[in-house]
Parts: structure tokens; sequence; C-alpha cells
């Protein structure tokens, strides 16, 4: 599968690493590049998706950066994998719903390897993880499509701080709290991301 897989070891900027995506869709439709897996970290920031509402912003300090990929209001930074995906659904009957469904099974494979057992929820996008009796989020998706081009991705909080996460409604959901990897299971996820590329690939390949 002609698929490149990219690895920043350093942040990158939310509006720089937008600019990537934008500029690899625009030439995987014109076929002058490869289709892309992107793990990656960002500074602290908040974006808004295309259905995010202003009075999800619970501390009006916050600076939102407004952006083109489905949802709402969410937060990116320190010790949270982002995966972004440039994909091609022109060659894969152009099933969004397929799609989104295989980033969903790639992560919940890919925690089950750590010993994790989460779910979807098709009411509330996202992976889930029951914690003493509580349903909490461990995993934010958005995507954005251009003619069958997808991009943006998702994002799984490994050891972040939350704290951010009280200053917005989180992907618009009151009544659920976010979580982290490290405070469910202390244990090291430093070969997550590789976990995540295998079970994409093959998922992508079905």
């Amino acid at each position: 599968m002609n698929i490149e897989i990219k690895k920043s070891i350093k942040p990158v900027k939310y509006l720089d690493a937008l600019k990537i995506l934008e500029e690899r869709v625009d030439k995987i439709i014109n076929n002058e590049a490869k289709e892309l897996i992107w793990i990656l970290e960002h500074p602290s920031t908040f974006t808004g998706g295309s259905s995010y509402n202003e009075t999800e912003i619970l501390d009006k300090s916050v600076n939102v950066i407004k952006t083109s990929r489905g949802g709402k209001v969410t937060w990116h930074g320190p010790g949270q994998l982002i995966c972004y995906l440039v994909i091609n659904l022109n060659k894969r009957n152009k099933d969004i719903r397929k799609f989104i469904n295989i980033i969903e099974e790639s992560i919940i494979e890919s925690l089950k390897n750590f010993g994790l057992e989460t779910f979807s929820d098709r009411r509330n996008i996202g992976i889930w993880i029951k914690h003493k009796n509580e349903e909490m989020k461990i995993a934010a998706l958005g995507i954005k499509v251009k003619k069958w081009i997808t991009y943006h991705g998702f994002s799984i909080n490994i050891n972040n701080s939350i704290s951010n996460y009280k200053k917005i409604i989180p992907c618009g959901i009151k009544d659920k709290p976010v979580t982290t990897l490290k405070s469910i299971c202390n244990q090291k996820y430093n070969k997550l991301p590789e976990e995540l590329i295998k079970n994409l690939i093959i998922n992508l390949k079905t």
C-alpha cells in the first residue's frame, strides 16, 4: 500500500500542520503525492470544528482556532498523541462511514494490546473507556473530506493534563468526563504509535 508514514519528534504548530495537510490533499487530487499517516504532537491549542458553538467556551480568555474538520471544540497539547490521515476514498468505494469505522477499530485494537478495553459510541463520536463505573473519553475524532480525500484525524490522551478541558465543553459533551491512558493504567505507551500505524494499514486494506 502506497502510504507515507511520517512521525514528527518536535511539536508542530496546529496551523503549520493544517497547511501541510491541505497541500497534501491537493497533491493527491492531482496524483502528485502518496497518502499519509502522520503521528505528531501540538503545542497547547484549542480548536473549533465546523459545528462548534461559542457557548461551549467556558473560559472566555481562551483563543479558539476555527478549523474545517467536523465536530465541536477540543484541546490539543503536550502528552497527547495526534494522528492525521490523508487518505484517498476514491480507491475505497467513497465510503466515509467505513473510513470512520476503520479509525475507531484501529484505536480499539491498538489499546487492547495494552490491556485496555475501549469502545465507540454512535451518539457521542470518539473512543470511550469505562472506569469506576463511569464512561470517559480517551480519544477524539474529526475529519474533513475534499473530493473524497480525507484529512484531519484523531487524538488520544496519553499523559496530558486535563485541566484545559475544564475551560471548554469538550466535543460539546457536558455529562461525560475526559481522561488519559496514564490515569487509567500507569504503564509505558511509547509503542502505541507503531501499534496504531500497523492496525491502520491493515484495516485500510480491507
